[in-house]
């Protein structure tokens, strides 16, 4: 895992819930560093750095295109 490439740095989890199933559907190798520390304690995003997603070198390609497309076309909104 040490060679595996940040892509996006995220606040808190419920950011990236439907991004991480886009991944896993196209089994892109990825992981999110600090995800389990800040979903138990919030507060501590800011002083981590946020949550990072780790990236495989082999996958960057494909992943970027899912990030952009994710972000690009995201309609979910906060009711």
């Amino acid at each position: 895992m040490n060679n595996f490439i940040k892509l996006a740095v995220f606040t808190y989890p419920h950011e990236y819930t439907v991004l991480k199933l886009l991944l896993e559907k196209e089994n892109i190798r990825f992981f999110f560093q600090n995800e389990t520390v800040i979903g138990v304690i919030p507060f501590y995003s800011n002083a981590l750095g946020g949550i990072f997603l780790k990236v495989h070198p082999e996958d960057l390609k494909e992943a970027k295109a899912i990030l952009e497309d994710y972000n690009f076309e995201n309609h979910l909104h906060i009711v």
